[in-house]
């Protein structure tokens, strides 16, 4: 267990830094327009925040014990081929979590 004195010490200080971050943004950049450089970096943060979430767990599933699971590759697999082939999220979100289940289902 962790002592309570770290625990709030840890707390504080992601607050602060998560403010900060924003603040950078918002408070002190936050009415003038960025360069384009920056713009056109800011455009891959949605792509790859979902993949940074997803990826560990499909290669280390806590539901397998940490051990690669082939209904989750399976189910990877299965909704990167059909987000990039209809390039709708949506689409491979539920095409993933059919095929999940589907997996499991076959798989046991």
């Amino acid at each position: 267990m962790i002592d309570r004195v770290d625990l709030w010490l840890t707390i504080i200080a992601l607050g602060l830094g998560s403010f900060g971050l924003r603040f950078v943004f918002l408070g002190i950049i936050g009415d003038r327009a960025l360069p384009e450089w920056v713009l056109r970096h800011l455009r891959y943060t949605a792509v790859a925040v979902l993949p940074a979430l997803v990826a560990p767990l499909v290669v280390w599933p806590q539901a397998a014990g940490g051990e690669p699971d082939p209904a989750r590759m399976g189910a990877a697999i299965v909704a990167l081929v059909v987000g990039l082939t209809t390039g709708r999220v949506i689409a491979a979100i539920l095409a993933g979590f059919a095929a999940l289940y589907g997996f499991l289902w076959l798989l046991g």
